[in-house]
């Protein structure tokens, strides 16, 4: 088994901003995989499907961002998911717009979802996709909260889609093939980023 967890803010106004990084990656996959996010429960949206005798879930947590955990720890309880099962993707400043980092364990980096993930749960260890999303030269709020333009909007969509494409292989290559795969060198975004 496995769930795939993409993190964001419901909403239309939310839909394209940086911080709904997580939903639009894990929706690219969805379309990869020809299945709808269509079910509502456990305060999120999600669906299933098998893939090689495997369940696949996919959850997007409907609680707005640093409530993620709710949702995340309600599904993981009702479908008996182990802790090893659980990849989550979501935004990272720490990373330029158009890389993605796959990561085995370790803090929330202050990512609010990932914080309310990490103690709903207890631990720290499940593996996550970080997908980058550039640091702000002011207020972190306004700048997740945004949605990228012009370059930083090509490269950010490039992120998205590595972040779908590292999700398609983890259906078939272990976690540490495919964080090799990913884990290249980042490439620099726009100026000024």
């Amino acid at each position: 088994m496995k769930l795939f967890v993409g993190l964001g803010n419901p909403g239309a106004k939310h839909k394209n901003t940086r911080h709904n990084a997580g939903f639009l990656a894990l929706e690219k996959f969805a379309e990869l995989a020809k299945v709808d996010i269509d079910k509502s429960d456990f305060k999120g949206q999600f669906t299933s499907f098998n893939y090689e005798g495997e369940k696949i879930f996919l959850l997007k947590p409907q609680t707005f961002m640093n409530l993620s955990g709710q949702s995340v720890v309600a599904f993981m309880n009702f479908y008996k998911i182990e802790i090893d099962e659980l990849y989550v993707v979501y935004d990272d400043m720490d990373l330029s717009p158009g890389n993605i980092r796959l990561k085995e364990e370790g803090s929330s980096g202050g990512q609010k979802g990932m914080q309310n993930i990490i103690e709903l749960l207890g631990s720290t260890n499940f593996k996550r996709i970080r997908i980058g999303i550039g640091k702000p030269l002011y207020d972190g709020v306004d700048h997740v909260l945004q949605v990228p333009t012009g370059d930083e909007a090509t490269l950010f969509l490039d992120g998205i889609t590595k972040a779908s494409h590292a999700l398609r292989d983890l259906l078939k290559d272990d976690f540490a093939k495919v964080m090799k795969k990913y884990n290249t060198k980042e490439v620099k975004g726009p100026p000024g980023d």
